[in-house]
């Protein structure tokens, strides 16, 4: 297959750069086999689902992961540019620096401003330079100390085509945020969860709707774009996420009388395959996933899919055509487009039907 299979035309306009208001007011696209496109709205979604099915939630925590500093060698100062990708250590990170053609290992890296307080200014030392612009980066503080430094100088990572057009202010700490995140390491948010609110999760819950949660923190290479012409070519970035005991058993034993697993986030329902086995049972999963889903792949555990809208030719939305068929998602993206929907994080979202094979 081809990357360029994989592209069509998004006015610029259609990239959200606020979220709806109230969350749940967001549109919602309803998309089944052998039925028209619906236009819905998220709060419209216990409607949608059925008691015995069950929401698997990604409950990962955006940490606030881009970072402004200079780089010091031999005297002089060059500004940089840091995004933190996945955690290596106690004290270290990978991030795609910019610009990281002028960094080289054994370089000195200080984030923040000088100032006496000891929290305003950040360390760290070039360890190596990587693929696809990563660096490691080893800081002068460790464990909690490290997260509590990041969590004063650091910014949300709002996503390039939003931060292009608009810096990132107070408003984005709350807004890039689910409602249920609790576990810190995601440096990009799982959108889709983004329209939940506490009164819907509520109302779920009354129509019989179970609820679980799966981590999977999410690293920046979710925005790189394709750039391999041939999808073999391609590699995904690796991420670390948990699938515990108690929600694996909870998962197999709502497949087995019946009910449907809905996963909330392209996140989510990677995580949930790369959990479960050729026999569809979900086991326990702690470790890595470079799960990468293109059309053809036998899906194992998710029935339905919640999803934002995706950009052309991107990884993710090769995923919804792969769940829900490419020839109906690039019609669905049509209308989606014409009818004034919203893109990306801050968009509108879908609720998508597992195409049979």
């Amino acid at each position: 297959m081809r990357t360029a299979d994989f592209d069509f035309h998004l006015p610029e306009g259609r990239i959200a750069l606020r979220p709806a208001s109230p969350r749940d007011s967001a549109r919602l696209l309803l998309v089944r086999p052998g039925a028209p496109d619906e236009d819905r709205v998220v709060r419209d979604l216990p409607d949608l689902l059925q008691p015995g099915d069950v929401l698997v939630f990604n409950d990962t925590r955006v940490i606030p992961a881009r970072l402004k500093g200079v780089r010091e060698r031999d005297g002089l100062t060059v500004a940089v540019e840091g995004n933190l990708h996945k955690r290596t250590g106690p004290d270290r990170w990978t991030a795609f620096m910019k610009p990281g053609k002028r960094l080289k290992p054994g370089d000195r890296v200080l984030f923040g401003q000088p100032s006496a307080c000891a929290m305003s200014q950040l360390e760290a030392r070039v360890e190596a330079k990587m693929e696809d612009g990563l660096v490691e980066l080893s800081f002068d503080r460790s464990s909690a100390f490290l997260d509590e430094a990041i969590r004063a100088l650091g910014a949300m990572p709002l996503p390039p085509y939003i931060a292009a057009q608009r810096p990132e202010d107070q408003q984005d700490f709350a807004d890039y945020q689910t409602v249920y995140a609790r576990e810190d390491g995601s440096v990009a948010a799982p959108t889709a969860g983004l329209h939940f609110t506490p009164e819907l999760l509520r109302r779920l819950s009354d129509r019989g709707v179970e609820q679980a949660f799966v981590t999977l923190h999410v690293g920046a290479g979710t925005f790189l774009p394709v750039k391999a012409d041939d999808l073999s070519d391609h590699r995904m970035h690796a991420e670390t996420g948990e699938v515990s005991a108690e929600v694996a058993d909870r998962l197999n034993a709502v497949r087995a009388r019946g009910g449907r697993i809905v996963c909330v986030g392209t996140t989510s329902l990677r995580l949930l395959e790369s959990a479960t086995g050729e026999d569809g049972v979900v086991r326990p999963f702690d470790g890595e996933t470079d799960i990468f889903i293109t059309p053809g792949y036998r899906f194992r555990a998710a029935d339905m899919l919640m999803t934002n809208f995706h950009l052309p030719k991107s990884t993710l939305f090769m995923l919804v055509c792969a769940f829900a068929g490419t020839r109906r998602m690039k019609a669905a993206y049509a209308h989606a487009v014409e009818t004034g929907y919203r893109f990306y994080s801050y968009g509108d979202g879908s609720l998508l039907f597992r195409a049979e094979p």
